[in-house]
C-alpha cells in the first residue's frame, strides 16, 4: 500500500475546501503569518495545560487572532485574480489592500474592547474627561461607544465568515438580525414581538454571556481549536498511516477489500479529524486510486470514501468536536454523549459496509492479494507508538478532566512520540508546519462560531426557538389530521393523529437540517441547527439528548447530499469522476444515517444513557432489529443478496428492511411477511445458478 503524503493531502484539501483557499502574500507577510500562527497555537496549547485566562480576555484574544489571519489570508473576491500576487502600491502592502488592514484594526480593537472596558475607566486627557462605568453596570444600558464597537465587530465577523465560507451564513445571520430589530412588523402573529432597538440588540449580542461572547465562542476557543491542532499533529506523526495499515489488515483480504479498508480507516481517522473534507482527502488520496485499480468505478470509489468520511463526524470520541458543544448545551458529562453516540454510529458503518460488500459481490470484485496485505505484527511494531497520543487523550477525557486538558496531554504526547519515535520521526520544522496548518484549519470554524453566537443570542432574546417550534408542531398537526383521515381505514395498522404529527414534524425538521447544513463546518452547523430546531422537538416530548443527536445527524448528512456535498466533490476530484454522480453514490451508501435518527427518537433505549427509557430488552430488540433492517436495505441498494435481485424483489426487500428498522413488534411482523418471498426467490435463484457456476468452473 502507498504511503500518505502529508503535503499532497494538504494541497487536495485546499483545492476542495473553500475555507482553505488563501491568496498569495508577499515574503515579509509569509514570515509574519508563519510566526503569528505558531504563537497563536502555542498560546492555546500552554493555556490548555496551565489554565485559561478569564473568559472575556481569552475569547477576545482568540477572536483577534482569527480576524488578523482571515483578513491577511483571504481575499475579498476569490474569483479572477483575487488570489494572485500583485505589486505593492500606496494602498496595497504584501498583496493585502488597505481596507483589509483597516478591518483588522477595527476587528482586533472591538474584540479586545470588552476586556479593556470590563472595569471602570476614568481619566482626563488634554482637559477632556473620559468616564465609563464598569461593564456590569452598563448591562442593559450600553454606552454609545459600546454600541459603536459592537456594531463594528458584527460587521467584521460577517465579512470574515463571507470570505471563509461564502455568503449563505451571513445572509442567515442578517435575517435573524432583521427579525430581532423589526419583530413588530412580522406578517405572522406568532412571530411578532415588540422588537429590540439597536442599542439593546448590541447589548445582547456584544456583552458576554449571550451572543458573540457566549458558549459558541467559548467552546471553539477552548476545545475545538485544540482538537483541530491535535488532529493535524497526530496525522503528521504517523497516526493516519497506522489507521490505514490496521484497516488493511482487518478488511483487505475480504470481498471488496479496498472499499472496506476505506470504510474502516475513515472510521478510525474520523476520531481525530474535525472535518469531513479533511477525512476524505487524507484517507481517500490513498484508498480511492487503489479502489479504481482493483476495478471499482470512479463514482463508487469516491462515494465510498465520502460516505465513510462523513461518518467520522458522528463517531466517538471526538465527533468533529460537536460532542463537547453538546455536553455544554445539555450540561451533562462528555462521557454521556460518547456512550449515547456509539450504537447509532455503529449502525451507519453496518450500512456502509453491507452496501460495499454486496456491490462488490455484484461487480465480482475480490479482496487484495495476500502479498499486498501487511502483517499485523509488523504494522503494530512499526505503528503502535503513533497511537499513544490518541490513547492519552481518551484516557484523560474519561478520567473526568476538561476537554482542553485532554487535548493538552494528547498534543504533548504527540510531540514527545513524534520527536523520539525512530519509525516515524518528525523534526521541529514538521511541528511548526503542523501548528500553522492547524491554525489555518481553525480559521473558518473560528469565524463562523463567533458569528453564529448572534443566532443563538437572537433566539434566546426573542423566544424565536419556541415560536418556530410551535409553528412546526401546529403545521405538522394540520398535516397529521389530514393524513389520518386519508389512511385510518387501513386494517391492521394503528394510526393516530399524535403519531402522524410526530413523524411529519421529524421529516420537516430533518429536511430543514439538511438544507441549512450545506457547506458548514460540523461544530458551527450543530450550534445553529440545535438552536433553531431543538425547541420544536422538545414540544413533541422528545428527550433532549435524542433531539440534539437527531439534529446533528441530519445536519451532517448534508455533507453527502447533492447538489451541495463538499466531501463527495473532493472525493470525485481524487477519483476523476462526475461530482454529482459521486454525491448520489455517497448518499445511497450513507442511507443508514438517514434512518437511524428516526429509530432513537421513537426508541431512545438505543442511546443507552437515558434512564427513563433504557431497559435491556428494549435496547436489544431495537438495536438488533435496526441492524438487520439496515442490512436488508443495503442488499436492496446494492441489488444483490445471494444472487442479483430483480427490481420488484429489491423494492420488497427495501420495504421489509425499513419496517424492521422501525421500532416495534408489529412492524417487525410485517417485515417478515414482506421478506419471506424475497428469501424464497433468492434461494431458488441461487440453487438454479449453482450448477452453472460449478460447470463453468
Amino acid at each position: 500500500m502507498a504511503q500518505l503524503d502529508v503535503r499532497q493531502v494538504e494541497e487536495l484539501e485546499e483545492k476542495y475546501d473553500s475555507g482553505l483557499q488563501f491568496r498569495e502574500i508577499g515574503p515579509w507577510l509569509v514570515k509574519f503569518t508563519f510566526l503569528f500562527s505558531v504563537f497563536f497555537a502555542a498560546y492555546h496549547y500552554v493555556t490548555a495545560g496551565t489554565g485559561v485566562p478569564v473568559d472575556y480576555w481569552h475569547m477576545g484574544f482568540h477572536m483577534s487572532g482569527v480576524i488578523i489571519l482571515v483578513f491577511i489570508l483571504y481575499p475579498m473576491i476569490k474569483r479572477g485574480g483575487g488570489r494572485q500576487l500583485h505589486a505593492n502600491t500606496w494602498w496595497r502592502f504584501s498583496n493585502v489592500p488597505i481596507w483589509d488592514w483597516l478591518l483588522i484594526l477595527a476587528g482586533v480593537s472591538s474584540s479586545l474592547y470588552v476586556g479593556i472596558t470590563w472595569y471602570e475607566i476614568d481619566f482626563e486627557l488634554l482637559g477632556w474627561r473620559f468616564f465609563l462605568a464598569e461593564q456590569v453596570l452598563r448591562q442593559g444600558d450600553p454606552a454609545f461607544i459600546d454600541v459603536v464597537f459592537g456594531t463594528v465587530l458584527i460587521v467584521v465577523l460577517l465579512e470574515a465568515v463571507r470570505r471563509t465560507l461564502g455568503i449563505v451564513v451571513p445572509i442567515i445571520i442578517l435575517l435573524f438580525t432583521t427579525y430581532a430589530v423589526f419583530g413588530q412588523y412580522m406578517p405572522l402573529m406568532i412571530l411578532k414581538h415588540p422588537g429590540i432597538n439597536w442599542a439593546q440588540y448590541i447589548n445582547n449580542m456584544y456583552f458576554p454571556a449571550e451572543g458573540i461572547y457566549g458558549v459558541t465562542l467559548w467552546i471553539v476557543s477552548t476545545v475545538v481549536f485544540h482538537f483541530v491542532l491535535f488532529g493535524v499533529l497526530a496525522q503528521r506523526m504517523g497516526l493516519g498511516q497506522f489507521f490505514v495499515d490496521i484497516a488493511t489488515v482487518m478488511a483487505g483480504r475480504y470481498t471488496g477489500g479496498l472499499a472496506k479498508v476505506s470504510v474502516v480507516s475513515s472510521a478510525f481517522f474520523g476520531t481525530i479529524s474535525g472535518s469531513s473534507i479533511a477525512n476524505t482527502v487524507s484517507t481517500g488520496s490513498l484508498t480511492i486510486p487503489n479502489m479504481k485499480r482493483m476495478g471499482y468505478p470512479g463514482h463508487l470509489a469516491g462515494g465510498v470514501e465520502a460516505a465513510s468520511s462523513a461518518g467520522g463526524q458522528i463517531t466517538p470520541p471526538i465527533m468533529g468536536a460537536a460532542a463537547f458543544v453538546m455536553a455544554e448545551f445539555l450540561e451533562v458529562p462528555y462521557t454521556t454523549i460518547v456512550l449515547a453516540a456509539m450504537v447509532p454510529a455503529a449502525m451507519h458503518y453496518v450500512g456502509v459496509l453491507s452496501i460495499v460488500h454486496f456491490k462488490a459481490k455484484r461487480l465480482g470484485l475480490k479482496g487484495l492479494p495476500a502479498e499486498e496485505i501487511p502483517r499485523l505484527l509488523a504494522v503494530l511494531k512499526r505503528g503502535w507508538p503513533t497511537a499513544l497520543p490518541l490513547a492519552a487523550l481518551i484516557y484523560v477525557l474519561f478520567s473526568g478532566y476538561s476537554p482542553h486538558m485532554a487535548a493538552f496531554w494528547g498534543i504533548t504526547t504527540a510531540l514527545a512520540v513524534g520527536l523520539v519515535n525512530p519509525m516515524h520521526r518528525i523534526g521541529m520544522r514538521d511541528i511548526l508546519d503542523g501548528c500553522v496548518t492547524g491554525v489555518r484549519y481553525a480559521l473558518a470554524v473560528g469565524a463562523v462560531c463567533a458569528a453564529i453566537g448572534i443566532v443563538v443570542g437572537v433566539v434566546n432574546s426573542t423566544g424565536l426557538g419556541f415560536r418556530l417550534g410551535f409553528m412546526v408542531t401546529n403545521g405538522a398537526l394540520a398535516i397529521g389530521e389530514s393524513l389520518y383521515s386519508a389512511f385510518s381505514w387501513i386494517p391492521l395498522v394503528d394510526f393516530s393523529v399524535e403519531g402522524i404529527t410526530l413523524f411529519v414534524s421529524l421529516i420537516l425538521i430533518a429536511v430543514t437540517c439538511i438544507l441549512m447544513g450545506a457547506g458548514l463546518p460540523t461544530t458551527a452547523l450543530y450550534i445553529m441547527l440545535v438552536t433553531v430546531a431543538q425547541p420544536a422537538l422538545a414540544n413533541l416530548g422528545v428527550p433532549p439528548l435524542a433531539s440534539h443527536l437527531f439534529v446533528l445527524y441530519y445536519g451532517v448528512i448534508s455533507e453527502i447530499t447533492p447538489p451541495v456535498c463538499a466531501s463527495a466533490y473532493a472525493a470525485a476530484g481524487i477519483a476523476g469522476a462526475n461530482p454529482f454522480r459521486t454525491g448520489v453514490s455517497a448518499f445511497t451508501l450513507g442511507i443508514a444515517k438517514l434512518m437511524v435518527p428516526m429509530v432513537f427518537i421513537y426508541s431512545p433505549a438505543m442511546l443507552i444513557v437515558i434512564d427513563d427509557y433504557f431497559t435491556w430488552s428494549a435496547f436489544l430488540s431495537t438495536t438488533l432489529s435496526c441492524a438487520v433492517g439496515i442490512f436488508m436495505v443495503a442488499t436492496s441498494v446494492a441489488g444483490f443478496f445471494l444472487v442479483r435481485m430483480p427490481v420488484i424483489i429489491r423494492w420488497a426487500m427495501a420495504f421489509a428492511g425499513v419496517l424492521l428498522v422501525a421500532p416495534g413488534i408489529q412492524s417487525d411482523l410485517f417485515a417478515l411477511v414482506f421478506v419471506a418471498p424475497v428469501l424464497f426467490q433468492q434461494v431458488m435463484a441461487w440453487r438454479k445458478a449453482k450448477p452453472v457456476v460449478s460447470q463453468n468452473a
